[in-house]
Parts: C-alpha cells; sequence; structure tokens
C-alpha cells in the first residue's frame, strides 16, 4: 500500500504513479470492463470524496469505464447492495475500482491511500458492508477513534476536493493511457 501526501508539491505525480502501477499489476486480459465503485455521500463532507470524484470522472470516461457513485446518484450503504448486483448480474468479469473516504492515524489525515484488494465501506462508522473491490482508493480525511459521524461532518471540504481533484485526474490518465495501448496492442 501507497501512502501519498497531497499537500506534497508533487502529490498528483506520486498518486498517478502509484495508481498506475497497482492498475497495470492487478488490470489483466481477464477483466472485461473496469467498474469504479465512488463510495460516500454528499451529505457529509467528510463522507463525499467518493460521489465527488465519480461526479468528475463520469462525463470523461464515459466510453472507457463504468462509474457508479456521484453527486447526483451516490453509493452509500442504504443502495450499495442493490448496486453490487445490478454489476453482478450486468458485467462479465469486471475489474472494480473502490474509491472511498476514511478516517486514520493523525499521521496519515490528508494523504491518499492506493492498494492490491477490497476496501469494507462504512467500516470507520460500524456499518457492515461487504468487503469491495480489486483494488482500492481511500482518502484518510479525518481521525478515527472518537465519534466518527462528528468527525466526517467537521471535515474541511477543501481536503476532500483537493483529494478527489487529485484521484480523479490520476484514474482518468491512467485510463486512457491503458485504453491507447489496449488499441494499438490489437492491431499488431
Amino acid at each position: 500500500m501507497e501512502f501519498i501526501n497531497i499537500e506534497d508539491k508533487n502529490s498528483f505525480e506520486k498518486f498517478y504513479n502509484a495508481f498506475r502501477l497497482y492498475f497495470k499489476s492487478l488490470y489483466t486480459r481477464s477483466y472485461r470492463e473496469i467498474i469504479l465503485l465512488c463510495i460516500g455521500t454528499d451529505r457529509s463532507t467528510g463522507d463525499s470524496l467518493g460521489p465527488l470524484t465519480g461526479y468528475k470522472l463520469k462525463p470523461l470516461l464515459r466510453n472507457k469505464a463504468h462509474v457508479f457513485g456521484t453527486l447526483e446518484e451516490p453509493l452509500h450503504a442504504k443502495n450499495i447492495m442493490k448496486v453490487l448486483e445490478e454489476i453482478n448480474s450486468s458485467f462479465y468479469m469486471p475489474f472494480i475500482i473502490a474509491i472511498d473516504a476514511s478516517l486514520g492515524s493523525l499521521k496519515h489525515i490528508g494523504h491518499i491511500s492506493v492498494g492490491k484488494g477490497p476496501i469494507k465501506p462504512g467500516a470507520g462508522v460500524s456499518k457492515d458492508l461487504p468487503p469491495v473491490g480489486d483494488m482500492f482508493v481511500t482518502g484518510i480525511v479525518n481521525i478515527s477513534g472518537f465519534m466518527e459521524y462528528m468527525v466526517l461532518q467537521n471535515t474541511r471540504l477543501h481536503t476532500v476536493m483537493k483529494m478527489a481533484d487529485i484521484i480523479a485526474a490520476g484514474i482518468f490518465r491512467t485510463i486512457m493511457e491503458v485504453s491507447k495501448e489496449n488499441k494499438v496492442r490489437a492491431y499488431e
């Protein structure tokens, strides 16, 4: 797992490089389509990272990936099971990238983490949801351990927006590159 500090002057390049490395090592030819699960709600500043990222990516990735979770149609605890059922019945061998806000240690607030495998959405606020994703991107928006709902409500929007900008730009650049490479490979 990689951690990228959003206040680092090279945070975009560091995120892009980490995301691209994980994506290219995990996204093999056996997967058919790319699914982005942008988890969270627009009703809580700290939990809006997913919907903000989805809002930015959906129009950009129109023919390249399927985006679930935007400001208009958030993907959250109340509807995630239905969306997962829809994905399982509509897509064969999808590659799923889970994007979500998280709470963490004081030293990791303001960091984006990228890694292999699923995340457990809602774990920070004691929700019991299934693990999702072949890889994940999380933004550590605030500290965990005490009154998580209040902590999420009192998270700075600036932090969340900066994370969403970096994540959306890095994912967009990676998927466009891979899409271009796959077209080239198809003609070889």
